[in-house]
C-alpha cells in the first residue's frame, strides 16, 4: 500500500488535537502537532522590566519575546521589527500556526482531508 502525507495548519493546538483523535480512525500511520515561530526556539513573553534595568536583549525590549537560544536571539535582534526603523513587513506567522501533520495509508487520503477542512484546518 502506499502512503501519502498531509500538512494541516491550525490556530489552536485543541483544534489539531481534536481532529487528530478523528483520524486516529483512520489508518494513521504517524502522526504530530507542533506549534512554529518565526524564530528557532521558543520564544515566549519574557516579563522583562524596562523600569529596573533588566532587559537581557534587544529582542527582549523591542518585540517582548526571550528567545531559549542565542541563535534565535541573533535572528530576533536583526529583524527590522527589532531595529525601529521598520514595522517589519509580513512580520511571523500568525494564526495558523499549530503544524498537523499526518502520514497515512492513500486510500484514506481524501476522508482525512475531509475531516480536517470540517475541523477548521488550512491544508
Amino acid at each position: 500500500m502506499s502512503e501519502k502525507s498531509i500538512l494541516a495548519y491550525f490556530k489552536s493546538p485543541e483544534e489539531a488535537e481534536a481532529v487528530s483523535r478523528k483520524l486516529q480512525s483512520l489508518r494513521v500511520i504517524d502522526m504530530s502537532i507542533n506549534r512554529f515561530s518565526k524564530y528557532p526556539g521558543d520564544a515566549q513573553y519574557s516579563g522583562n522590566n524596562p523600569l529596573t534595568g533588566d532587559i537581557p536583549s534587544l529582542a527582549t525590549m523591542t518585540l517582548n519575546s526571550t528567545p531559549d537560544t542565542r541563535s534565535a536571539g541573533i535572528l530576533a535582534a536583526a529583524d527590522t521589527s527589532a531595529s525601529g526603523m521598520s514595522h517589519g513587513g509580513e512580520g511571523g506567522p500568525t494564526g495558523r500556526d499549530i503544524l498537523l501533520t499526518v502520514v497515512l495509508d492513500s486510500g484514506v487520503f481524501d476522508q482525512a482531508l475531509s475531516l480536517i477542512e470540517e475541523a477548521g484546518g488550512m491544508i
